[in-house]
C-alpha cells in the first residue's frame, strides 16, 4: 500500500487561523507598547542625584527601576543646575526633575503656584564652599575681592553663596560688587581653579571631592545639614496623571532605601553613569568620598525651605515672600 500523500489544502483553514491569532497577538503586543506612559524626568550629573544616577544606569541596562514599578518608558534629560531645568518644566520639555531647592521656591512664586509642586526630599548635604590654598582666606571678610565660582545664576548653591557674602558683610550684586560671583558649570570650575582663574567654588558633590583631591582645593564651609536635592513635579503632570505621579514617587522612595542599603553597588552605577553622561572618568574612591557628604531623605524641612526663601531674598532673587503652603504635595 502505498503511503497517503499529505495535503496541505486540507489543513489551510487552521493554518489561516493560528496565522490570524499570531497576527493579533503580536498587534495587540504593538498596541500595549505604543500606549505605554512616557516620562520625561530631568536631573543633574552630581553625586547629589544619586537616585537619578542609578536609576538612568538600570535603564541603559534595559533594567529601569522606574520603568518596571510604574509601567512606564523613562526619558533622560540632563542639565547643568535648577534653573534650567525649571526653564524645561515652564516649556513642558519635561515632567519631573531632580533639582535644587532654589530654583523650585524660585519658581513657585514666580508662577504664583502654578507651575511646580515638591513631591519627595532626595538628598541633603553634599554642598560646600572650596577655596584655594595659601589666599589666606579665615573669615567672610577675606573674601572681598575675590572671585567665588557658582554652577549657575540662581541655582541654590549661587544662592547660597550670594546669601552668606551678604551676611559676612559684603555688597553683592549679579556683576560684581565687593566680590565676584560667577555663575560657571561645575566641570569648568575644575580647571578654571587649576588654573588659579578663580579664588573658589560654591559647588556639590563630586565637584567638592575633585576640587580637593585634583586641585589642591580647601573646604571652607560645608552645607552639612541643608537640603541640596528634592524631587519636582510639573502641576501639569500632578493634575492629569495624579495616579502615575503617584507611582513613581513610591518608586522614588523604594529607590532612595534601596541606594541606602546597597551603598557600594549604588556607587558603582553612579560612577558608570557618570562616565556615561559627562565622558570623564571619575574615581570611585571619589565617589566613596563624595558619599560620606550627602545624606539620603525622602522627607522634606519645611524649615530649611523656608531658610532658601530669605537667601533668595537677601540675594535679590525674591522680592515678595511666597507662601510655601502649597509647594510640597503627597501625590
Amino acid at each position: 500500500m502505498k503511503p497517503e500523500k499529505f495535503n496541505l489544502c486540507k489543513f489551510a483553514p487552521f493554518l489561516l487561523r493560528a496565522s490570524l491569532l499570531i497576527c493579533l497577538a503580536w498587534g495587540l503586543c504593538g498596541v500595549a507598547r505604543a500606549q505605554q506612559p512616557v516620562v520625561r524626568f530631568g536631573h543633574f550629573p552630581n553625586i547629589t542625584h544619586v537616585q537619578a544616577l542609578v536609576a538612568q544606569h538600570l535603564s541603559r541596562q534595559g533594567k529601569g527601576w522606574f520603568e518596571e514599578r510604574a509601567g512606564v518608558k523613562v526619558e533622560w534629560y540632563i542639565y547643568n543646575a535648577g534653573p534650567s531645568a525649571m526653564e524645561a518644566v515652564f516649556a513642558n520639555s519635561i515632567d519631573i526633575t531632580y533639582v535644587g531647592p532654589s530654583p523650585a521656591i524660585n519658581a513657585y512664586a514666580k508662577s504664583n503656584g502654578a507651575e511646580v509642586r515638591i513631591v519627595s526630599g532626595a538628598a541633603n548635604g553634599g554642598a560646600a564652599l572650596v577655596v584655594q590654598p595659601g589666599l589666606g582666606i579665615a573669615t567672610g571678610a577675606d573674601f572681598r575681592g575675590k572671585r567665588i565660582a557658582t554652577p549657575q545664576l540662581g541655582n541654590t548653591q549661587d544662592v547660597a553663596c550670594r546669601a552668606w557674602l551678604t551676611a559676612q558683610g559684603l555688597k553683592i550684586t549679579q556683576l560684581g560688587g565687593d566680590a565676584q560671583v560667577i555663575p560657571t558649570p561645575n566641570p569648568d570650575q575644575l580647571s578654571l581653579f587649576v588654573q588659579k582663574k578663580i579664588d573658589a567654588a560654591w559647588t556639590v558633590e563630586p565637584w567638592v571631592s575633585r576640587l580637593e583631591r585634583d586641585a589642591g582645593g580647601k573646604v571652607f564651609l560645608e552645607e552639612k545639614d541643608a537640603v541640596t536635592t528634592v524631587l519636582v513635579s510639573s502641576v501639569k503632570f500632578l493634575n492629569e496623571k495624579r495616579d502615575l505621579l503617584r507611582k513613581i514617587t513610591a518608586a522614588h522612595r523604594e529607590l532612595t532605601q534601596w541606594i541606602k542599603d546597597h551603598p557600594e553597588e549604588a556607587q558603582a552605577m553612579a560612577v558608570e553613569e557618570l562616565y556615561a553622561e559627562t565622558r570623564s572618568r571619575i574615581a570611585p574612591e571619589l565617589v566613596a568620598s563624595s558619599w560620606k557628604r550627602i545624606e539620603l531623605t525622602n522627607d522634606v524641612s519645611m524649615t530649611s525651605l523656608n531658610t532658601y526663601v530669605a537667601n533668595a531674598q537677601s540675594a535679590g532673587f525674591l522680592k515678595k515672600v511666597p507662601d510655601l503652603k502649597g509647594l510640597v504635595v503627597t501625590p
